[in-house]
């Protein structure tokens, strides 16, 4: 084992057959909870359980598909360039959506954070839930957070709301395309646009769009609402 995990290939290697293994369970089911990325982390964290392997000898691989993130979201505008006209008709209504909801989702952590007594240093981490990784990241090291709790729920938050958006989504009725991309992006950043990909390409496209302008959003927001957390949570 210790001449497979002594190369650097082995992180990326686990990760990609992980993610592929996910991928055909999801394709065969098509069962919303057997979300690839989720069977993927789970299939990772039980082989590196079984095999007593440590995480930071994975990671000296997997850390490269990390590198990925950047081009893979800036790919995602392709269907937004498609849908251009789309954009153009719906610009404000789009705009207020997307502020709306980053604005709830930021002002959810807070509230319940004061709720629930969470520590300071926790509910600071979880300002930045709902956007890309990279942003969220940044943004919590800004805020003096924890980078490990932000992307935890980062990949929580888009597991979730990829599950759970479509669901809602028809149990409310709402079938304005526009609109389901919009909201799956805001609140599931790149995981909820896989998921509105697979919707449609009008879906897609709202999502992909939603992803950017959420990250511009909460790097304004989030310190607004870390000053209110500051004087609730002193």
């Amino acid at each position: 084992m210790s001449i497979l995990t002594g190369n650097i290939l082995f992180g990326i290697v686990i990760s990609l057959i992980s993610f592929e293994v996910g991928l055909f369970i999801y394709k065969k089911t098509k069962f919303p909870l057997f979300n690839p990325l989720l069977i993927s982390i789970i299939l990772i964290i039980g082989f590196l359980i079984l095999f007593k392997v440590d995480f930071d000898v994975y990671n000296k691989g997997g850390q490269f598909i990390n590198m990925f993130l950047g081009p893979a979201t800036v790919v995602l505008a392709v269907p937004l360039y498609k849908q251009l006209q789309l954009l153009k008709q719906h610009l404000i209504p789009i705009f207020i959506g997307i502020l709306l909801g980053s604005s709830v989702g930021i002002f959810s952590v807070v509230f319940f954070g004061y709720i629930f007594k969470l520590d300071k240093l926790i509910t600071i981490s979880l300002l930045s839930k709902s956007v890309t990784t990279p942003i969220g990241i940044e943004i919590t090291n800004q805020l003096g957070g924890l980078a490990p709790v932000t992307v935890l729920s980062i990949i929580l938050s888009g597991i979730i709301g990829a599950i759970i958006g479509p669901i809602l989504c028809k149990l409310f009725k709402i079938n304005e395309r526009v609109a389901i991309g919009i909201s799956l992006g805001t609140a599931a950043h790149a995981v909820g646009t896989t998921k509105a990909l697979e919707l449609g390409e009008t879906e897609g496209a709202m999502s992909s769009l939603s992803i950017g302008i959420a990250g511009i959003m909460t790097v304004f927001l989030a310190p607004a609402f870390y000053i209110i957390l500051s004087i609730f949570l002193k």
